[in-house]
């Protein structure tokens, strides 16, 4: 018996070896990954950070009214104005659908109704 106890020992050992190499492995891979995936991450902020600053480049008021004006034949734009807006008591908001009455109620019986138990 006791040779079956040391038995069952020593395998359960070597599992729990085995599975503790595997553990170990993967979890050194897993870092590894995590590892790549932050330095892509850290990449693509990078350049997005680039981006970021072309567009506010090329977003410029002036570079962009040099456009327009080079480009009047073709697109006719004008330059914003403070008349163009008009205010929120000016926009014709659409009115609720009406709902057809299924249930008609008889208005004039319930008020009687009311007033006899009083």
């Amino acid at each position: 018996m006791r040779n079956f106890i040391y038995l069952a020992t020593a395998l359960s050992v070597m599992g729990l070896a085995f599975w503790a190499y595997r553990v170990n492995y993967e979890t050194q891979d897993l870092q590894g990954e995590l590892r790549a995936l932050n330095r892509e991450i850290a990449s693509l902020h990078e350049g997005l950070s680039v981006l970021r600053a072309e567009w506010a480049y090329l977003n410029r008021p002036d570079r962009l009214r040099e456009l327009v004006d080079l480009n009047f034949e073709r697109l006719q734009l004008l330059p914003l104005s403070p008349e163009q807006f008009g205010s929120v008591a000016q926009v014709a908001y659409p009115l609720p659908p009406e709902e057809p009455v299924s249930e008609p109620i008889d208005v004039i019986a319930s008020t009687q109704a009311l007033e006899a138990a009083e």
